[in-house]
């Protein structure tokens, strides 16, 4: 399997076990891996406990040698998903008084069960 193929295929999985995490939460996926011009949510969800809207990011990695998967949201990515978060809000209209940006990172090694990160409300 290419390296790009490979790292799809994580990035895929990584994805899958953040949604099965989200909803054995009690969390509802509104969306997944929404597209527009201008980028890419991986996934929108409802957490009703909060009563929020929150936009999750997805990280996945196979190892720690580069760093913790979360380490990979920048200052600039961050602002990325604010500006996609915004567009996905416009075009949506929910009607909630609570939203919220949180990061998941899947560390999955080759061999091993994955681990799993959950950050509640990042910023920068």
């Amino acid at each position: 399997m290419a390296i790009n193929s490979r790292a799809a295929a994580l990035g895929r999985d990584g994805e899958d076990i953040a949604v099965a995490h989200l909803e054995s939460q009690g969390w509802q996926i509104i969306e997944r891996n929404w597209r527009c011009p201008s980028g890419e949510l991986d996934i929108i969800a409802w957490d009703g406990a909060a009563g929020a809207i929150v936009f999750v990011e997805v990280k996945s990695r196979s190892s720690v040698a580069f760093g913790e998967p979360v380490e990979a949201i920048t200052w600039r990515k961050l602002a990325k998903l604010r500006e996609l978060s915004i567009l996905w809000l416009r075009v949506h209209r929910p009607r909630v008084r609570e939203i919220r940006l949180d990061a998941i990172g899947v560390l999955k090694p080759r061999s091993g069960e994955p681990e799993l990160t959950h950050l509640r409300g990042i910023s920068a």
